[in-house]
């Protein structure tokens, strides 16, 4: 097929893997969703991630349809599928979320619109021919650098508590493998503006897998159903990591023990402190 024709063969090998394994990270809250729906709640789950990860991929969408190269069809094809899949997540968020929660759901989603015309406005307006690639590649770049600041959070907290319960190993590979993809494909396309974020998200994806290999026998985590203390709150983990063309997921909780489903979404972390007993402290990523 024509749209597949190019110079450099790696450029659309890195380009169908990291097609791949981008949709299989976008996949990853499934469970979470699924969840929702069966129990007709959002149970403290925040749509943050998935208004801005649909945000992150309608501007990476626009980027891609300014660019001449018949290559630019893999950057259109896994941005289309993240649209839609993020826009589901949202749709069902706003179905089954509390009012409070739907109303700021509803003004981000207002925000993201906004935000989105103005960019398509003056673009069009104060750029032409490669100018205007330039501006939205930049402002692409910018966006996709404070996704990917999103996992330092979780770091710090695997760092505080010396444990990697809440940072799925298989989740920090796929991220990690999916930034490395897309920042050989931006190489081999010497396109600056996929490459240059995704160097980040490589970064971030060796210090996770860093991460493993130093805390995956340290201290367990022990969690507790909340009634049982009334001083702490619900307990709820749902973490957003993106690749370079914004990839939102989630950490589900209920992978502890099938046998505990009444703990499913009600937890404390136990830390053992060394001279003063247990403390509890909930854990809020």
């Amino acid at each position: 097929m024509a749209i597949f024709t190019t110079d450099n063969p790696w450029v659309l090998i890195f380009g169908v893997l990291g097609n791949i394994i981008s949709i299989v990270v976008f996949l990853a809250p499934v469970p979470t969703f699924w969840r929702i729906c069966r129990r007709k709640s959002t149970e403290g789950f925040e749509s943050v991630p998935y208004v801005v990860s649909l945000f992150s991929a309608m501007l990476w969408l626009y980027y891609a349809s300014l660019k001449s190269e018949s290559n630019a069809f893999l950057l259109i094809t896994v941005n289309s599928v993240g649209c839609v899949i993020e826009t589901i997540y949202v749709a069902l968020y706003i179905a089954y979320a509390p009012k409070k929660a739907r109303m700021l759901t509803l003004r981000l989603l207002l925000l993201n619109f906004g935000g989105y015309c103005s960019i398509l406005l003056l673009s069009h307006f104060l750029a032409k021919g490669s100018a205007r690639v330039q501006l939205v590649g930049w402002i692409c770049v910018a966006l996709s650098v404070a996704v990917f600041a999103a996992p330092l959070s979780v770091i710090r907290m695997v760092i505080r508590t010396k444990s990697v319960e809440f940072m799925p190993f298989s989740l920090s590979l796929f991220l990690m493998l999916s930034a490395v993809t897309w920042l050989l494909y931006g190489l081999f396309l010497k396109d600056l503006y996929v490459a240059c974020p995704n160097v980040l998200g490589v970064t971030f994806g060796v210090l996770q897998m860093a991460l493993h290999a130093i805390y995956r026998k340290g201290n367990t985590i022990v969690m507790e159903e909340e009634n049982n203390d009334a001083s702490v709150g619900k307990q709820s983990s749902d973490i957003q990591s993106c690749n370079g063309h914004a990839i939102a997921s989630h950490i589900d909780t209920n992978v502890f023990d099938e046998d505990k489903e009444k703990c499913e979404r009600s937890f404390i972390i136990l830390i053992e402190a060394p001279d003063k007993g247990p403390v509890a402290t909930p854990s809020e990523v």
